[in-house]
């Protein structure tokens, strides 16, 4: 029996799971940057939707104190959602040169809570007022109508929200959650064996 084992041998031949340093950094600048570029597209999106509204508001002049109230909601709703929204940008925009992998795991900690405070009690106030404001502002419209084409109207919004709420929303958050969920443990990972 052999008892002169070659441990820098057995070493060599292990197979280790360390993502490639540089990959990790990659797809991580990438993450970051598609978040960026989502940011903007959203600021964006609501910005030109709400110039939208107060232009109905203003071109069409409702008659009732529900319409601009619900217009006022909605408006609003798109306000108190990108408010907190914002506050990624410092993470997304913060070091464009290599940081170490504890300041990226640190970076992505942070950006995990805040996603988390966005996915559940934003949106959740978001779809809460912007419902609101949808429900006052069609009242008006809605008064003109037969019964039976108000109920369908009322019916088909409300409709059009519980699949936003039911199906969408989880699926874009499930998703978003993934990527990130997925680069912090690589750099976990990464961590922990640097610190073996």
């Amino acid at each position: 029996m052999d008892t002169n084992i070659d441990f820098k041998n057995i070493w060599n031949k292990q197979e280790s799971e360390i993502p490639e340093v540089k990959t990790l950094y990659n797809m991580a600048n990438r993450f970051k940057r598609n978040n960026l570029y989502k940011l903007i597209a959203v600021n964006l999106m609501l910005l030109l939707t709400s110039i939208f509204i107060g232009f109905i508001w203003y071109y069409f002049q409702p008659e009732l104190v529900t319409t601009k109230i619900g217009i006022i909601f909605t408006i609003s709703a798109m306000i108190i959602f990108l408010l907190p929204y914002n506050r990624q940008l410092s993470l997304l925009f913060k070091n464009k040169s290599e940081p170490n992998s504890k300041e990226f795991l640190q970076q992505f900690i942070e950006l995990k809570e805040k996603q988390i405070f966005q996915q559940t009690t934003m949106l959740s106030v978001y779809f809460i007022i912007l419902s609101l404001g949808i429900g006052l502002y069609l009242f008006e419209y809605v008064l003109k109508m037969t019964i039976t084409w108000g109920i369908i109207t009322y019916e088909i919004t409300t409709l059009w929200i519980l699949i936003n709420w039911f199906y969408l929303r989880p699926h874009a958050i499930k998703k978003q959650n993934a990527k990130l969920n997925k680069l912090l443990a690589e750099f976990k990972k990464l961590n922990h064996q640097m610190m073996d």
